[in-house]
């Protein structure tokens, strides 16, 4: 098989492995005040203190997770929760169309509850113009929210000069970077946000491990309730292993991150000339995307017989994000982007990775040829 879906998940490294085998094998729970605990907290803490280096931050502004999901409902649902408790009503959101449902689902859960929701509109190929965030601020905007580099066509958002805007008003500004680490560079103190969302398995690190950049004095308030753990902002106890592979993984992905772009670039730009003469194919990422995506539509073709037959052919790639796999239903970031549902079904997104190889690239796009003529509807 040959895996062309890291957008999805980066298969564990090996040094994450053996990093997570290393931290299981220790009995304590890192809250315990005994040695075994604290032999934990130990690895608990070389874990975030890893992560916290890599994006130039001190580690006591990351709160671990479980995840993207968890700390993108954390931050819209905690941060609306305290402003609405100051305010005595609900207020005002701003995010796109475009973002993760993790996003999506609060912020249409929080219009449901009397929040006034403003969706920027994207380019065709998913980029926000800051111009038109300036406009959409309110005196009653409690929250900006705006992925860094998008999951499924990779455009990638000037997030220091929309975190400036909303610095500027006063409004806390969120970013998904959830596909940006070990890819992209991330400079959290240079973008000059208040918040960043991390999952650790899109670097090598495990799945169901996460961070959430809280800046210094920002407010949030926890949407769990129970222990003290994490500043009392996320109860429960930590994934000892889970972070300390996440921070072994991601120590090793940081040092290679200028190679592994450079190595992405190339990679892509192959596979779009091998493509090339694909019958009716359109492409829906940027030339200043995230390398790691390549999302086409292949006209005239039915996206599930695309998957199925590349599958056949020994190849792995989705038609979107792998959290709404499974669901019928077209990709929601290719239809803000104006695509109408028959060319957002007959699309597919391949992202590529460190391991990739060009020889892989190859089939992949023999492959791609091959099942866009069995394919056709």
């Amino acid at each position: 098989m040959i895996y062309l879906d890291y957008a999805a998940t980066h298969p564990m490294t090996p040094e994450a492995l053996a990093a997570y085998a290393q931290a299981a094998a220790l009995p304590g729970n890192p809250a315990s005040v005994h040695a075994a605990g604290q032999a934990a907290r130990e690895r608990l803490e070389e874990g975030r203190a890893r992560v916290a280096s890599a994006f130039g931050v001190d580690p006591r502004t990351l709160i671990a997770n479980g995840g993207g999901t968890e700390g993108d409902n954390h931050v819209l649902l905690g941060v609306t929760r305290a402003w609405q408790d100051r305010h005595g009503q609900p207020g005002h959101l701003i995010t796109t169309p475009t973002e993760h449902s993790a996003v999506l689902a609060p912020a249409r859960a929080l219009a449901a509850q009397g929040w006034a929701v403003t969706f920027l509109t994207p380019d065709r190929f998913g980029r926000y113009d800051p111009a038109q965030l300036a406009d959409a601020l309110r005196e009653d905007t409690a929250l900006v929210s705006i992925h860094h580099a998008n999951n499924e066509v990779g455009a990638v958002q000037n997030t220091p000069a929309l975190a400036a805007l909303a610095a500027a008003r006063g409004v806390p500004y969120h970013t998904d970077a959830v596909q940006a680490a070990g890819v992209l560079p991330v400079d959290l103190k240079g973008w000059g946000v208040t918040f960043a969302t991390f999952s650790a398995h899109k670097w090598g690190g495990p799945r169901g491990v996460g961070f959430l950049y809280v800046r210094r004095g920002a407010e949030l308030l926890p949407v769990t309730l129970g222990g003290g753990q994490e500043g009392g902002v996320r109860p429960g106890t930590q994934d000892t292993a889970g972070v300390y592979a996440a921070g072994v993984a991601l120590t090793h992905a940081a040092a290679a991150q200028p190679a592994t772009l450079a190595h992405l670039h190339a990679l892509r730009e192959q596979f779009m000339r091998e493509i090339a003469g694909i019958q009716d194919l359109s492409v829906n990422h940027a030339p200043d995307s995230s390398p790691k995506v390549v999302n086409v539509t292949v006209g005239g073709a039915d996206g599930e017989a695309l998957l199925m037959n590349l599958d056949m052919l020994g190849v792995a790639a989705s038609a979107g994000s792998a959290c709404s796999a499974g669901t019928m239903q077209p990709s929601h970031v290719l239809t803000a982007l104006g695509m109408d549902e028959a060319q957002a079904r007959a699309s597919l997104r391949f992202s590529f990775g460190a391991a990739t190889t060009p020889a892989e690239v190859s089939t992949a796009a023999q492959a791609l040829t091959q099942a866009a003529t069995w394919s056709r509807v």
